[in-house]
C-alpha cells in the first residue's frame, strides 16, 4: 500500500513540478518581453525623423528649363524642368557607353521633370549647376568643382572621379503640379 501510495504521489508531485516550472517560464518570459519592449521601442526613429521621410514638392511655379533645390533628410534633391533639348541631348547618349549605365526613361517619371539627390557620388560635394549663372559641365548638366565630375542632363555621370550617376529617390507624382519625395 505504501508503494502504491507513494508512486501515487510521485506522478502528483511531478504534475505539479511540471506547471510549476511552464508557469514560471512563460512568466518569465512574459517580464523580459516586458523589460525589452521599451529599449526596443526606443530604437524607431523620432517623430521630427518621421516626419521628413517624405516631402511634397509644388511644381508649378517652376519654369521649363529652371530648377531648384528641396531638402529630404538632410540631403539636398535637384528639381530641373527640363527643356526639349534637354530631353533630346540625354536621349542622344549612347548607354553602353557610360561608365553607369542607365537610360534616360529609367531616370524620370515624366520627361520633362528630372528628379535626384544633389551629392556627388565621389566624395559628397554638392554639384554646381542649379542656378542660371552656375557652371554646368561639359554636358550642360551639373559640375563639381572640387575633383571634376561633369554629370549631364539626366544626371548620368560622363566625365571625372565619380564612380556613379547622381540617385535618383523615390518619388511619385500626386497630381500634374506636385511630387511627394520618399
Amino acid at each position: 500500500m505504501s508503494e502504491t501510495a507513494h508512486s501515487a504521489g510521485t506522478g502528483g508531485d511531478t504534475s505539479r513540478r511540471d506547471m510549476l516550472l511552464y508557469a514560471s517560464v512563460a512568466l518569465g518570459t512574459v517580464g523580459t518581453a516586458l523589460a525589452v519592449w521599451p529599449f526596443l521601442d526606443s530604437m524607431n526613429p523620432a517623430k521630427d525623423v518621421l516626419a521628413l521621410a517624405s516631402i511634397e514638392v509644388d511644381l508649378s511655379p517652376i519654369q521649363e528649363g529652371q530648377a531648384i533645390t528641396a531638402v529630404w533628410r538632410g540631403k539636398p534633391v535637384f528639381i530641373r524642368h527640363r527643356t526639349p533639348a534637354d530631353i533630346e541631348q540625354s536621349r542622344a547618349v549612347e548607354v553602353s557607353s557610360l561608365r553607369d549605365p542607365q537610360a534616360d526613361e529609367d531616370r524620370v517619371i515624366k520627361d520633362q521633370w528630372l528628379v535626384m539627390i544633389g551629392i556627388c557620388t565621389h566624395l559628397g560635394c554638392v554639384p554646381k549647376g542649379q542656378k542660371p549663372g552656375d557652371p554646368k559641365g561639359d554636358y550642360n548638366g551639373w559640375f563639381c568643382v572640387c575633383h571634376g565630375s561633369h554629370y549631364d542632363t539626366a544626371g548620368r555621370i560622363r566625365k571625372g572621379p565619380a564612380p556613379l550617376n547622381l540617385p535618383v529617390p523615390p518619388y511619385d507624382f500626386l497630381d500634374e503640379t506636385s511630387i511627394r519625395i520618399g
